[in-house]
């Protein structure tokens, strides 16, 4: 089964919560709705209450605002990617990232923002909530450990993305709770490095085949890593957990406990990462599920559905093709990547080129020639029924073990040497010495368009971002357009950072500070 969990525990979950919100007239509790209040009595409802917390992972809309996926909005704040689209008004807010020249009221932020939040309030909801349902205490555990690894995650994507935002541990419990102040980042990414350790302390190494796409204790070690790379390199602090200091060496004890115990391993095939046939397979560590479980029409609420967004608008417009079908060209690939690989192996598997393509090409805004491989409207994730736009069935990877093994060398491991020999020879390339540069330089061959470079280039500081993201005059050969659309110029005034919504800081009536730079 492609999703978590059955989606009827979605449903339920999502009924229950809206319910919450609603006041009987007579003011009596209602005996035949669904709501907190009455909701969280058994095990089965605290597995559908889970599931509407997991379910968030795959949100890549925002009803009524915009459509934000992740992988492809970070892909296109970085050098990896355009913005793309059908014409400069189809990607008006796309553009703005690509070109950071982001208004407050952009609408792609704003989208962010709210599943972010909408994630951390239903992961506090149940965390407060399971205290009193009936069920043994390690299922208890269990149920705690994944709800704080994945307040860990939407506050880890929050704060790379805003700096500056509100730290919530529990729901608000009324008016007098509404207005929020904004937290330090230390405090946030501290409160992030509790919840992974406390996730890693109660959660299983080894997750049931009938229940994959749950957590285990490596994603939360590996989600740990990812935060104190970033959170090092652009503050120069190490977490403080429970008063204690966890530091480079004790961020590396987690890693090597992965790779030594775990069983997680890289595929002999590179490629195998972005096959069905490699969902959830030894290489993978986290990722979130997308499928079309339950075919899905709606446009009116997209996130309902379970397919990956991203890449759905990664692919190439290409019509009467037996290998594509219709993806909308946004996130079109930059040059400078294909000209970075170079020779690279790991080339063929990231990028598709215009000249692989058969059927019909429409060539959009933006127009380079290539496109994601890794994430695109290929032929094996078409989906089975629905709108085929709304149901592409790839999963992301979020996490995958040749990752651990590069943070891990990064990070200073005597096994350095080889674990980056380890990611290089699986794809057939010569040893290279374990420098930092070279670990570096690794991740970008090693994991392009998978959402990770852009915050990679901001934890390297602002100069280095720069130089990265600045490019004026660089042109591929099958470009479209005037040069002018394809120069881009990095404002390090922001320090890599998103404007906090602007309706956000309205609503807060003079408690938030809008983030340098905008």
């Amino acid at each position: 089964m492609k999703r978590h969990m059955k989606k009827l525990g979605v449903l339920m979950a999502i009924a229950f919560l809206l319910s919450a919100c609603e006041k009987d007239f007579l003011d009596r509790p209602p005996l035949d709705t669904v709501v907190s209040s009455n909701f969280y009595k058994t095990e089965a409802d605290a597995m559908s209450a889970l599931v509407a917390v997991y379910d968030v992972l795959g949100y890549q809309s925002t009803p009524g605002v915009s459509w934000a996926p992740f992988l492809t909005m970070s892909d296109i704040l970085s050098d990896d990617s355009f913005a793309g689209g059908s014409d400069p008004n189809d990607g008006k807010d796309e553009d703005e990232f690509n070109t950071y020249n982001i208004p407050t009221e952009n609408l792609i932020v704003h989208a962010i923002y709210l599943k972010n939040y909408t994630g951390i309030y239903r992961a506090n909801l149940l965390m407060e909530k399971i205290v009193d349902i009936e069920a043994s205490e390690d299922f208890k555990a269990r149920i705690v450990g994944e709800c704080k690894f994945l307040r860990a995650y939407f506050y880890l994507e929050q704060v790379r993305f805003f700096e500056n935002i509100p730290l919530l541990t529990e729901t608000i419990k009324g008016p007098s709770g509404y207005i929020q102040s904004q937290a330090t980042p230390a405090d946030v990414y501290n409160q992030i490095a509790t919840d992974l350790i406390d996730a890693v302390n109660v959660l299983p190494a080894n997750i049931p085949a009938n229940e994959k796409g749950r957590i285990s204790k490596w994603a939360a070690s590996g989600l740990l890593a990812r935060t104190y790379l970033f959170y090092n390199g652009v503050y120069g602090a190490q977490f403080t957990v429970n008063e204690n200091t966890v530091d480079n060496s004790v961020v590396l004890g987690y890693l090597e406990d992965m790779i030594t115990n775990s069983g997680h391993a890289l595929f002999e095939d590179y490629s195998e990462n972005f096959h069905i046939s490699g969902e959830f397979g030894v290489e993978s560590v986290f990722e979130v599920s997308h499928g079309d479980i339950l075919p899905w029409w709606d446009w009116g609420y997209v996130r309902g559905g379970e397919g990956n967004l991203a890449a759905q608008m990664q692919g190439p417009r290409v019509t009467g093709s037996e290998n594509w079908d219709r993806g909308w060209s946004f996130g079109t690939v930059n040059y400078k990547l294909v000209e970075d690989m170079g020779n690279d192996p790991r080339l063929d598997y990231t990028v598709l080129f215009q000249s692989e393509l058969d059927g019909a090409l429409v060539k959009g805004y933006q127009h380079t020639g290539y496109y994601s491989k890794k994430y695109s409207s290929d032929a094996e994730h078409w989906s089975t029924g629905g709108q085929f736009e709304l149901n592409r069935t790839c999963n992301f990877r979020v996490i995958r073990f040749s990752d651990v093994l590069l943070m891990a060398a990064e990070l200073g491991s005597p096994n350095a040497q080889d674990y980056l020999d380890r990611v290089r020879s699986r794809v057939g390339l010569e040893s290279i010495p374990a420098t930092a540069d070279n670990i570096y330089n690794e991740r970008r061959l090693e994991l392009s368009l998978e959402g990770v470079r852009y915050f990679d280039v901001i934890r390297k500081g602002m100069s280095f971002a720069s130089q990265q993201f600045t490019s004026v005059g660089l042109r591929g050969p099958d470009y479209i357009g005037d040069q002018v659309i394809f120069d881009v110029t990095f404002n390090n005034s922001t320090k890599g950072f998103l404007p906090i919504p602007q309706s956000e800081v309205d609503q807060m009536g003079g408690t938030f500070t809008q983030n340098t730079g905008y």
